[in-house]
């Protein structure tokens, strides 16, 4: 935890931040700290009118920042809606102090080293540096009990702290949460049992794929769950955070109270150095990987699955990494399935073999009358036209209907970049983050840190 103690000690002078938004043009000047993911370039993918066009980077040498700059320079020399970037890079083993001390930027973007994560947030907000935050903003225990004091701080000087969950804004995941939300389809939703649980997310990704139409290049660090975090307290953030959006929407959640674990385990990927070659590039493991190697492989604690209870409705949540696709289906992406029980139906995103790994919206009725229940279900969606036009249900089995969802409302995981973008600027011309979102943030790292440390001792 040294590196967490070091990164709160540059920023140790207590800024309160006297930044004020009224979404004028270019009002909002980015900061980009030590960018070794590619969802810091994603932030870009296309100009706001609030956002200045200069954006200051501050980082090592290395490849991670070479590859950012490369992605970004992608994205302005497009054919298609090109955009205007100007970035300005310093490179040094001070740039952290060096960004606190020139303050060139209102708001950082952090996607990177989670590790270091929750060290540069606490840095940020002690500068009065308002922050937009890839997931996750901590990858223990330890971290968590930072940043939820971090999260406090940055509430009583103004500074505006948000992490950037892309998953709620994904059409099938917004439905699904919307037609929970409707009683005289869905009825009450069911508490279930730890055994069979009344929400389920279950998640797969794979450590070699494509982005914006090139192979992924993943960075060293990315395998050492030290540093990236275990597969607990990383993917699992989105699916913690659609659960905590589905059972209390815009509530406030108090997770000493409405969060209990019944169970949590843990398990690795293993890649060979092959395979490792192909995604990092490098042709052996480094010296900080060797602690995870076992008979010539790398073991990575990727996988695992949390089962608890929030306000009561059991809850299982699990991911899975595998390398690679599987031969046959190299074009699919990460795919997810969701299954939400209520009274009168269960709403569910399948994202299979039979669904061409494209995710889709199901509809199961629970014993209804089949056209009485159809009849409510085509009210409904008829009710969503303004937000959700021409949306239909098609038959697809026993006592169950697809949701037919038109194209033109499908946001691709690099667009939802972009939804994310504009609420938060959004929260910046309202002056605050609401308390709702606060306590949510504080709530999912709470869940995925107790998930791993709980695992951990299985």
């Amino acid at each position: 935890m040294a590196a967490i103690a070091s990164f709160a000690l540059v920023g140790c002078q207590q800024t309160k931040s006297d930044a004020k938004f009224s979404g004028k043009q270019g009002e909002v000047k980015l900061l980009t700290l030590d960018p070794g993911h590619f969802h810091a370039a994603l932030v870009q993918m296309y100009m706001y009118d609030q956002v200045d066009p200069t954006v200051n980077v501050y980082a090592p040498e290395g490849d991670d920042v070479k590859m950012h700059l490369d992605r970004i320079n992608i994205y302005n020399t497009r054919a298609e809606r090109p955009t205007s970037w100007n970035e300005q890079l310093y490179t040094g083993d001070d740039f952290l102090q060096k960004m606190i001390e020139e303050q060139k930027g209102n708001v950082v973007v952090l996607a990177g080293n989670n590790g270091k994560k929750t060290g540069y947030v606490k840095a940020a907000v002690d500068a009065g540096i308002n922050v937009l935050s890839d997931k996750p903003m901590a990858i223990d225990q330890k971290r968590f009990k930072l940043l939820e004091q971090t999260l406090d701080e940055a509430a009583e000087k103004g500074v505006m702290v948000y992490d950037i969950m892309t998953e709620r804004s994904e059409v099938n995941n917004e439905l699904q949460r919307v037609l929970v939300a409707r009683p005289e389809l869905f009825g009450e939703l069911q508490k279930g049992t730890p055994e069979d649980p009344a929400i389920t997310k279950e998640s797969v990704h794979h450590f070699f794929k494509y982005v914006s139409g090139q192979p992924l290049r993943r960075p060293e660090w990315y395998f050492d769950v030290e540093q990236q975090g275990e597969g607990l307290v990383d993917v699992t953030t989105h699916l913690v955070d659609l659960v905590q959006c589905t059972v209390m929407p815009e509530q406030e959640i108090d997770y000493t109270k409405d969060i209990k674990f019944t169970s949590a385990k843990r398990w690795a990927t293993k890649i060979p150095i092959d395979k490792y070659r192909l995604v990092s590039g490098k042709d052996v493991y480094p010296d900080f990987l060797k602690k995870d190697i076992v008979n010539d492989t790398l073991h990575v604690y990727s996988n695992g699955e949390m089962n608890y209870q929030l306000q009561g409705v059991n809850v299982r949540v699990s991911v899975i990494w595998n390398f690679m696709a599987k031969v046959g289906t190299e074009g699919t992406g990460d795919t997810h399935y969701s299954v939400v029980k209520g009274s009168k139906c269960n709403v569910e995103i399948r994202q299979g073999a039979e669904q061409g790994y494209k995710p889709m919206l199901y509809v199961v009725n629970n014993g209804a009358d089949d056209a009485a229940f159809e009849a409510t279900l085509n009210k409904t969606l008829k009710s969503l036209e303004k937000q959700y036009p021409k949306l239909s249900a098609v038959k697809s089995g026993d006592k169950e209907w697809q949701i037919v969802i038109p194209q033109d409302i499908v946001k691709t995981h690099e667009m939802r970049f972009s939804s994310v973008m504009k609420v938060y600027l959004d929260y910046l011309k309202q002056g605050e983050i609401p308390a709702w979102e606060r306590s949510h943030m504080k709530s999912k790292y709470y869940t995925t840190t107790k998930a791993v440390e709980l695992a951990r001792e299985n």
